[in-house]
């Protein structure tokens, strides 16, 4: 192949998308109007080099960069490699991205190298202020990224925070997604995770590609949508948590057997994803993190911070972010969610049964 040729789609792409823009331009010159370049012609010429990007993701020919490779963020850039495209890695323990490495990906030393050889980069972190130092940092994806390239965030963080992105994103001639995931550790490695997309539609649209081998994508509005609507979405899980964790224990202290009293209650309005992904775990004391306690807490907090500056009062919320803390207070933050029964077991001086087989 001819240097370059891998470019030749790309190019005629823009080129089409521009063409419009130019031969406006022209016009407007030889009507003998001066063409100043306003705002809104800016502002079009951004929207087409967003278009021509976002629309021209292909393997072999876009780059894609990943930040972050923990438990969620390894399985879903390694359905990314699986598919084809060429991925740029960085995580603060490099041994997390070895795996990942050793299918292709290049391992650099800071965001900043990951978006210098990156047309798009996805980014899945833990709190917002790693969000923060990532993305707007001085090594962060902002100060490498070309005109005309993606940042994508798919941590949990604060819908304010993804806005500001946003803003700073379109300063540079680039565009920002909040596109937080749920689903656990058991969607990341089977690509089935909800998507939750905030930011520039047709940006979202052209990255279908990409979001669809993780998982299904849902538009939910301009930048801070996704944060939004995830925090919506742990705010539901909190307190079907708290609920599951009870029934169990309720059943237990009733003299139920519980496994029973699971596949009694699975098929009809109890029945729910935290069931589905957590009960058995629950029960054979599986407390390894598909989603960690410190995590959980933190989304929490941002959930009742949003509370706070929107004046509505969450007590299920509030209730199940104590329950958590807890956790924490015990020296359990790095367990999974569902170790939220231990919790429970100590408030109520017992303990559930272990169920040793499937």
């Amino acid at each position: 192949m001819a240097p370059g040729a891998c470019l030749l789609p790309r190019v005629n792409f823009i080129a089409r998308h521009l063409a419009p823009l130019h031969r406006a331009f022209l016009h407007r010159s030889s009507l003998g109007s001066s063409p100043t370049l306003t705002p809104s012609f800016f502002s079009g010429l951004q929207a087409a080099a967003a278009a021509a990007v976002s629309s021209e993701v292909l393997p072999g020919s876009t780059r894609i960069g990943w930040i972050g490779t923990g438990v969620m963020g390894q399985a879903m850039c390694g359905h990314i490699l699986e598919a084809g495209f060429s991925l740029t890695v960085f995580n603060r323990t490099p041994s997390k991205a070895e795996a990942l490495c050793q299918k292709g990906a290049v391992m650099v030393n800071s965001p900043n190298a990951v978006a210098h050889q990156s047309d798009i980069v996805f980014t899945i972190v833990g709190y917002p202020s790693d969000v923060r130092e990532v993305i707007l940092g001085e090594k962060g994806v902002v100060q490498g990224l070309q005109p005309g390239g993606i940042v994508v965030d798919m941590s949990t963080s604060d819908p304010a925070l993804a806005r500001e992105i946003y803003a700073v994103a379109q300063e540079r001639g680039c565009e920002s997604v909040d596109a937080p995931v749920s689903g656990g550790d058991k969607g990341a490695k089977a690509g089935t995770l909800a998507i939750m997309a905030g930011g520039r539609e047709d940006t979202v649209k052209g990255l279908l590609p990409l979001f669809k081998c993780m998982g299904t994508p849902t538009y939910m509005g301009p930048a801070g949508s996704g944060q939004s609507c995830k925090l919506a979405n742990q705010i539901t899980i909190a307190s079907t948590m708290v609920g599951l964790v009870e029934g169990m224990l309720y059943a237990h202290k009733a003299g139920l057997d519980v496994t029973t009293y699971l596949q009694a209650i699975g098929g009809g309005a109890a029945g729910s994803k935290s069931l589905e992904l957590y009960a058995t775990r629950i029960q054979k004391r599986d407390f390894a993190p598909g989603f960690y306690v410190h995590h959980f807490v933190k989304d929490l907090g941002i959930a009742l911070h949003e509370c706070q500056q929107m004046g509505i009062s969450l007590p299920g919320l509030a209730l199940a972010q104590q329950l958590y803390v807890s956790l924490k207070g015990y020296g359990e933050g790095n367990l999974g969610t569902q170790a939220l029964i231990l919790t429970l077991e100590r408030l109520n001086n017992l303990t559930l049964p272990t169920r040793n087989t499937d």
